[in-house]
């Protein structure tokens, strides 16, 4: 029997004949550099607040406008098929920020050096492998099961490359290029909300952070007889955006999970400890000197982090018979992807031989890679983990989106089978903390690029690419971004590192220096005052003082507990400055597991209180994922997405009702949402207030004078930022962007509906 490319009778908008312009050089390295945007931006939304967007839609979108800028300028008009390429290298960055931001980050947590070489590595072998895992799925996934899973980005960015078509593309693919001009007009003008909302969201956040023009949160603490509680808001434009994009449901769930500790757990323990005359262990503190955060930090937690783990494996659980359908077709696929015909232009994909090869050669690097701690235990582990979640992730995307497929839960089921194989072999060191969390963040990092590529491939399929040019361009942008990625999430937390005096957290802790073997200096500010060379000592224990890094003098008294910027307590220095500090909710749960289990160390009081949230809101019938990272948030970084949820459910009730909206059904309305103006300009702000954030973060410790003469005119003579007015002031410019939001994502009635 003949081989069929196109089995479902599906034919894609270029022919399969038809030879464009596709695996060009500009295409890439456009794709590439867009990449190491989005992945900057993406980054700092994990570590803020756990989660992520597509960046596939924007991606596209600006590749759109900078070929036609270019073509302007003398260049050659741009295909479909080299804007598919572009978006196609460009989306690989967000997933792989995702899996670093949820990994890497609990090596600080566990007392352990970020060094730049283990984020590198973890980044460029995870990003690689779950590509190359996916390739042998294609054809399974993808073409096979095209009317079965929607795959719903990479089915919306192909609708979107499909409306910019230019002339040669539209001729290829047999159409008309009269109505090219409309169709160009309107890929610039939602390139333009694009950028337009990436500048706006630069700018509010600069205006507001660098230059003080207004405060960067609101907060309330109430009296009796709610006396512990608390509510407030992070007026930025980046978590705005991500509440428009994510949508009401999931928006509004993560906000009521922050409610459940604010307005509720933190006052009980208040309530309920005030009386006591001893610290509460976890804690160190009486709870009637404890504020919000301070009971946050010594009990929510870990009922947070027990909720968050058991959620991520109930959704797993739940997954099971899916799980169970995906490994047996992909297995089945690879013996299709073999005997495909590749003389056919969109069946060709990277030869089998050199999957192997490649997937071969990365877990041997694994095997061998000092900084990753690694042994043949780990390495088959990473290839036996990665290849089931790489297949689940795929068929999982295709069902329900990139947004709803737990990862995190996916690395949480590694590290947990993982710790508990090690525990029985014996292996407890803080050697096998780096091996346990290698293992977990390489295994993530791989079912994340391997949903990604998933809906690439898609997009591809839909509008006519090569498969092999698409994995040639995944690979590059997985590859450039992991490089870029490493360097931003130490600088991040660099700068928001504060070197603690002993004398305030372990006065008068000593030990033994001759012991010690590794050296450090204080950097950043406070590194201009104290320049002197001090030994490095992890403490993992809580006697005498926290367990962390801390730095010793020669004599072996304790100078400084190195207080870190990803999930560091301390966010004022010793002369009175403050630091940004990030939450990293997901590697926090990853460190709690490696510790819990290979030391037994975890309140498992407090956690399991955490599992039965999860346990009640599952028998209730909700799912638990969304609210209970919601629980470990703080409230100020959920309430402020819940507004952008109001507001895309405000946007959407209304668009609803115009005519051109009447006969579409709602997962269509649904889908014409997801590709909207409103969707685009809240990309925009993400964009712009996350590279904000970076880049003041970075120069934090290069601008400090600047820094500290803002802040001092701000409190003497801005009502925006100080005085008894300032929370309600700092809500005027706040209104502005959410005003214009709402003006851009309003649509006129009879416009077609974006399909």
């Amino acid at each position: 029997m003949p081989y069929d490319p196109n089995p479902t009778g599906f034919k894609p908008y270029i022919p399969a004949t038809a030879q464009l312009p596709e695996f060009t050089l500009r295409a890439l390295i456009m794709g590439t550099l867009l990449g190491m945007v989005f992945g900057a931006s993406s980054l700092y939304l994990v570590l803020k607040v756990g989660l992520t967007v597509s960046a596939s839609i924007p991606v596209a979108v600006i590749a759109i406008t900078l070929f036609g800028v270019a073509r302007k300028l003398g260049a050659r008009e741009s295909t479909i098929l080299e804007n598919s390429i572009t978006q196609t290298a460009g989306s690989a960055g967000e997933s792989l920020a995702f899996g670093l931001g949820v990994t890497m980050p609990a090596i600080l947590i566990l007392g352990f050096d970020l060094e730049i070489s283990r984020v590198m590595l973890v980044g460029v072998l995870g990003g690689l492998l779950g590509i190359l895992m996916m390739i042998p799925m294609r054809r399974t996934m993808i073409v096979d099961k095209h009317g079965e899973l929607k795959y719903p980005e990479g089915t919306a960015c192909a609708e979107v490359l499909k409306a910019a078509a230019t002339d040669v593309s539209r001729e290829a693919a047999g159409e008309s290029t009269k109505g090219d001009a409309e169709a160009m007009r309107d890929a610039k003008r939602r390139a333009a909300i694009i950028f337009g909302g990436f500048g706006i969201g630069l700018l509010y956040k600069s205006l507001s952070v660098s230059f003080k023009g207004w405060k960067d949160y609101v907060n309330f603490e109430f009296g009796a007889p709610l006396k512990g509680g608390s509510a407030g808001a992070e007026v930025s434009p980046e978590l705005l955006g991500v509440g428009y994009i994510i949508g009401p449901r999931i928006a509004f769930t993560m906000a009521a999970g922050g409610v459940l500790s604010y307005l509720l757990l933190i006052p009980m323990i208040k309530f309920f400890g005030e009386a006591l005359t001893v610290p509460l262990a976890p804690g160190t503190m009486l709870i009637k000197d404890m504020g919000p955060d301070d009971i946050r930090n010594a009990y929510v937690l870990y009922i947070g982090a027990g909720a968050v783990a058991a959620a991520g494996l109930i959704s797993l659980v739940r997954s099971m018979p899916m799980i169970w359908k995906s490994l047996s077709s992909g297995l089945a696929g690879m013996g299709k992807a073999s005997s495909a015909d590749a003389s056919v232009r969109t069946e060709r994909d990277i030869p089998m031989k050199w999957v192997l090869i490649g997937c071969l050669a990365i877990i041997a690097i694994i095997t061998v890679a000092t900084p990753l701690h690694m042994n043949l235990l780990g390495a088959l582990l990473i290839l036996v983990f990665g290849f089931l979640f790489a297949t689940v992730s795929s068929r999982l995307t295709g069902e329900v989106g990139s947004s709803s497929n737990p990862i995190s839960g996916m690395a949480v089921a590694t590290l947990l089978f993982t710790c508990l194989i090690f525990l029985a072999l014996g292996w407890t060191g803080g050697q096998y903390y780096v091996t346990a969390l290698s293992v977990g963040a390489i295994v993530c990092i791989a079912a994340s690029n391997a949903g990604t590529t998933s809906q690439d491939l898609k997009t591809g399929f839909l509008v006519g690419s090569t498969p092999r040019y698409q994995q040639y361009a995944i690979l590059c942008g997985a590859f450039a971004a992991a490089l870029i990625l490493g360097p931003i999430l130490l600088k991040l937390n660099d700068a928001g590192t504060v070197y603690v005096p002993a004398a305030q957290v372990a006065p008068g802790l000593k030990v033994d220096s001759s012991t010690l073997s590794a050296t450090a200096r204080l950097e950043g500010p406070q590194g201009e005052t104290d320049r002197n060379t001090y030994k490095v000592w992890h403490k993992t224990d809580s006697v005498g003082g926290p367990a962390g890094k801390y730095l010793v003098a020669e004599d072996g008294k304790v100078a400084y507990l190195v207080d870190p910027g990803i999930n560091g307590t301390h966010k004022t220095r010793p002369d009175g400055t403050e630091v940004k500090k990030y939450d990293a909710p997901k590697a926090v749960l990853m460190s709690y597991i490696i510790k819990g289990i290979l030391d037994r160390e975890l309140p498992w009081t407090l956690v399991l209180f955490g599992v039965m949230i999860s346990v009640v809101l599952e028998m209730a019938g909700i799912a638990s994922l969304a609210f209970t990272v919601g629980v470990y948030l703080p409230l100020v970084s959920t309430l402020p997405i819940a507004v952008g949820g109001l507001l895309r459910w405000m946007v959407d009730r209304r668009n609803n009702k115009l005519p051109q909206y009447e006969k579409l059904t709602p997962e269509q309305c649904q889908a014409a949402g997801d590709r909207s103006e409103g969707t685009l300009l809240a990309s925009g702000y993400i964009a712009g207030g996350a590279l904000a954030g970076i880049i003041i973060a970075i120069t934090a410790g290069v601008l400090t004078n600047f820094d500290s003469s803002m802040t001092e005119w701000a409190l003497a003579s801005n009502p925006f930022y100080a005085g008894p007015n300032a929370d309600l002031l700092t809500l005027i410019p706040y209104a502005a962007i959410i005003l214009l939001l709402w003006w851009v994502a309003r649509e006129k009635p009879g416009k077609p509906a974006d399909r």
